[in-house]
């Protein structure tokens, strides 16, 4: 953590004056303390919040609500401080032993120091908290869609670095760090990935050259695992033994070659790789390749699939569907083996590319109506010339963290009967939901996925229909 253990500012810059000024630079001398604080919520990050004596909010990480501790300030801000444990108290009864011997150091998990249903449960408060923030108030709180707490990620990417010294390093980056942390084994993470992770590192520490290896991607798929290597520049000794690798641990590998327009070169023969996801009465096959987004935990991707089907059923035959921000098909697919019609949108050429292709893979089995386009959505008269094109009866929206902004105010423009948005960061979907909601939509159904679990990122779900009431007050309705 930046500012570990600094003390910080004194008066000047703290804004705090007089007896409690001198009370709080005595204490910051002694290593940054403040006084017994109490844990009154918890951010959406998943930090501890609590009030200073002088009425500062104060960020506390790796406490929990009702906790009682004492702190270290390692960040002062204008607002607010931000600050870690230095002693425990009293504890919450939600507090439970973290299954990673590497909680705390590494960044990838935040919230294994709290019992898995109070993340959930928390994670169902942040969604709600967002949207009454923009007047949205759910008749009931977000559905719960949930899998394993371990075990569940299918892929990942970690960082490699050589220090001064010669060493290799393979793991994860430190919470708001790009300092390394080394890590042997990983709880989130699928077995058959878990188990290549000593391996790899002992590849690494063995090649010529690893000063050239920038990081590694894995990848669980139906074919197998799958390993990925950035590097700068090709070493043919190097790639030998990444050969020999593959080989032994019955691996596909490939490689990123290049700094800037990188080009990848398969190292075993290029496999078709291919992952599952639930249709209406069966399973549906999408190719993927290196660099295609996927979602990681296949669990909660395949009951979100289901609860998108089941929100939308029935879907007349031939009921036009846009699906913007499509990706290789992840609920295209589904939606068209369900008989609707689907208009599925991509910017990103290659995915385009590898969506037709799944379209045309799958058809045989499911008769699929399916066009793969490729469109700027962060244009908006490309998108209100899609609306006015296909006039649909449902979009379904699947952005990025950035959101869907451009794609709500044309939905407002040209509303369609029902919404269907599914989100990667709950601040911009309450904005858009602001959007909409305000321009005659109401909600219909919402959820929330626990797609990362042990993390403070969520996933929601929301189901729009419009009312063509105009803009509402308040605005929306659910039955969960």
């Amino acid at each position: 953590m930046a500012m570990l253990g600094k003390r910080r500012p004194g008066r000047a810059s703290s804004g705090v004056s007089g007896l409690q000024g001198r009370q709080a630079e005595r204490r910051e001398a002694a290593g940054g303390e403040q006084d017994v604080l109490e844990i009154r919520g918890l951010a959406h990050d998943g930090r501890g919040v609590a009030r200073a004596t002088l009425g500062k909010t104060v960020f506390v990480e790796g406490a929990l609500p009702g906790e009682h501790v004492r702190v270290a300030v390692h960040r002062t801000r204008k607002r607010f401080d931000e600050a870690h444990v230095r002693e425990l108290l009293v504890a919450s009864a939600e507090r439970v032993a973290p299954p990673c011997p590497y909680f705390g150091r590494c960044g990838g998990c935040d919230l294994q120091h709290l019992a898995l249903p109070a993340q959930r449960r928390h994670k169902q408060a942040v969604l709600e908290e967002l949207l009454g923030r923009q007047g949205i108030i759910l008749a009931a709180s977000p559905a719960l869609l949930a899998g394993a707490g371990e075990g569940y990620r299918r892929r990942a990417r970690l960082g490699v670095k050589v220090d001064a010294d010669g060493g290799v390093h393979l793991g994860f980056r430190a919470r708001h760090s790009h300092r390394l942390v080394d890590i042997d084994a990983c709880t989130v993470l699928v077995p058959a990935l878990d188990a290549l992770l000593v391996p790899l590192h002992q590849l690494l520490a063995g090649l010529e050259a690893p000063r050239q290896v920038g990081h590694l991607e894995l990848l669980e798929s139906d074919q197998g695992v799958v390993v990925v290597v950035r590097q700068l520049r090709d070493h043919p000794g190097d790639a030998r033994r990444w050969q020999a690798f593959a080989t032994a641990h019955g691996v596909h590998l490939a490689r990123w070659l290049g700094r800037e327009a990188a080009e990848l070169d398969w190292l075993t023969p290029a496999p078709a790789l291919r992952c599952r996801v639930p249709g209406p009465d069966g399973e549906l096959s999408l190719g993927v390749g290196p660099g295609d987004f996927l979602q990681a935990n296949a669990e909660v991707n395949g009951l979100m699939v289901r609860t998108a089907l089941s929100w939308l059923a029935p879907l007349a035959a031939g009921e036009r569907v846009l699906d913007l921000f499509a990706g290789v098909g992840n609920f295209s697919l589904p939606l068209a083996a369900a008989g609707a019609r689907v208009t599925a949108v991509e910017g990103n050429p290659a995915m385009v590319a590898r969506l037709g292709d799944n379209a045309r893979a799958n058809s045989p089995g499911w008769g699929l109506d399916l066009e793969a386009r490729q469109t700027d959505l962060a244009e908006p008269t490309a998108v209100r010339e899609l609306l006015q094109e296909v006039v649909p009866e449902v979009v379904v929206l699947d952005p990025p963290r950035e959101g869907a902004e451009v794609a709500s105010r044309a939905l407002v423009e040209h509303p369609v009967p029902r919404l269907l948005y599914i989100s990667c960061d709950p601040a911009t979907l309450a904005r858009d939901a602001a959007h909409l909601v305000h321009g005659g939509y109401r909600i219909r159904h919402a959820a929330v996925a626990d797609m990362f679990v042990h993390t403070s990122h969520l996933e929601s779900m929301l189901l729009f229909e419009y009312s063509g009431s105009g803009r509402q007050a308040r605005g929306a309705s659910s039955d969960g």
